[in-house]
């Protein structure tokens, strides 16, 4: 079980932190700050820019904790939050499929950092040799009520 929670944790925590990169730095083909605000302005959002900064920093911050299994509840939370606002703000309205532009991955990558926080990192994390990880739940549920009041 221990090498299942650490594979899902790097996997979906790197591409986590990627995605977030593309926004903070326009690394890996991404926009930048300037090009992910501009973008977030269309969709609505005053202050893209702002906002921009923080889905990164959501993205890049939480993805790393999750890679490295360390404050998962808070990192699972900051993933979630930022994927249920790119759901609702970006895909829902077109489908369910990934290649129609739909939310099917943005709720892969918030379900599977939801599940991380309700099992936890497993004993391959810095949490376990930190001796740390109880009252997960709690701590998930505060970002990811905000990310549905975000926009």
């Amino acid at each position: 079980m221990n090498i299942g929670l650490l594979l899902l944790r790097v996997v979906v925590g790197m591409t986590l932190a990627a995605h977030g990169s593309q926004k903070l730095f326009g690394s890996f083909g991404g926009h930048g700050l300037n090009g992910t605000g501009q973008f977030f302005e269309m969709l609505g959002f005053r202050s893209g820019r702002r906002y921009a900064l923080l889905a990164g920093l959501a993205e890049s911050g939480g993805g790393l904790l999750l890679a490295l299994g360390l404050f998962t509840p808070l990192a699972s939370g900051a993933a979630i939050s930022v994927m249920v606002v790119a759901i609702f703000s970006v895909h829902i309205q077109k489908g369910f499929w990934g290649q129609n532009g739909g939310y099917e991955y943005n709720l892969i990558l918030a379900v599977a950092a939801l599940t991380l926080s309700f099992t936890g990192p497993g004993s391959l994390s810095v949490e376990a040799l930190l001796n740390r990880g109880e009252g997960r739940t709690l701590w998930v549920l505060a970002p990811t009520v905000s990310a549905a009041a975000t926009k």
